[in-house]
C-alpha cells in the first residue's frame, strides 16, 4: 500500500518508519522535500519525499501529521482527495489562559473540521492519543496498547485498523467521526500525565480484560 504522510515531524516520522518496516511504500509530503535531514531520513527507512500535493495524490492512504495551527492552509492545499482514506492524527491544541488545551470540542472536533476541509474524503480520526515514542514502540509493550479510531466509513476504518495493528496496537472502533469529540479530549489525559504529572512519554492506554 502507498501511504502518504503529510508532515515530517516526530509523529509523521514515527508512523512512516513503522509502516515502512511493515512493507508499505511511504511517501512524505513536505514543503522542503530536498532538506538534507529529510532526505537522509527517507534514505534510512526506504521512503521518498514529494510536495504535499503530489504525495497526497499518489497515496492510497493520506496521513495528516501536522501542527494544528498550520493545518488548515496545508490541508486545503492538498487538492481533491474525494474517495481517499485520510487519517487525521492531529489534536486541535492551543494555549488557553496560559495552559495547553483544545480550541474546540464536545460540540465539534478537529476531525470533523478536517472532513469539512476535504469534502468526499473518508476521514478517520486516530493516532492522536499517544506520543510519537509510543507509535514507534507499540509491539514492545507487555499488553498491546489500545488505539481508538472514529470515522463514518466502515471500510476505511477496517483499513486503518489493520494499519494500527501492524504497529502493535489493538484497534478499537469508537464509532462515527462525531466521536472525535471525545477522542481529542481523551488525548489530553495522555498529555496531562506525560508532560505535567511526570509520567513521561513511554506509556500508553490499554484494555485490561478479566481472565476466564
Amino acid at each position: 500500500m502507498k501511504i502518504a504522510v503529510i508532515g515530517a515531524g516526530n509523529v509523521g516520522r514515527a508512523l512512516g518508519t513503522g509502516w515502512a518496516n511493515a512493507g508499505h511504500s511511504v511517501i512524505y509530503g513536505a514543503r522542503d522535500r530536498n532538506k538534507a535531514d529529510l532526505k537522509a531520513f527517507c534514505a534510512q527507512i526506504g521512503a521518498t519525499a514529494e510536495s504535499p500535493g503530489d504525495a497526497a495524490r499518489a497515496g492510497d492512504v493520506v496521513v495528516l501529521a501536522l501542527p494544528w495551527n498550520a493545518a488548515e492552509n496545508a490541508v486545503k492545499s492538498l487538492g481533491e482527495l474525494e474517495g481517499k482514506i485520510v487519517i487525521d492524527c492531529m489534536n486541535p491544541l492551543a494555549m488557553k489562559d496560559g495552559a495547553l488545551g483544545l480550541d474546540r470540542g464536545y460540540t465539534t472536533s478537529g476531525g470533523e473540521t478536517v472532513a469539512s476541509w476535504l469534502p468526499g474524503a473518508k476521514v478517520v480520526k486516530t493516532f492522536n492519543q499517544v506520543g510519537a515514542e509510543t507509535m514507534m514502540a507499540g509491539a514492545r509493550y507487555e499488553t498491546r496498547p489500545v488505539m481508538f479510531l472514529a470515522g463514518d466509513d466502515d471500510s476505511a476504518k477496517s483499513t486503518v485498523a489493520r494499519l494500527a495493528s501492524e504497529l502493535g496496537f489493538e484497534a478499537l472502533d469508537a464509532g462515527s467521526l462525531k466521536q472525535a469529540r471525545i477522542l481529542e479530549p481523551f488525548a489530553m489525559v495522555w498529555i496531562n500525565q506525560a508532560l505535567l504529572r511526570g509520567l513521561g512519554r513511554n506509556w500508553a492506554f490499554g484494555v485490561i480484560r478479566i481472565k476466564d
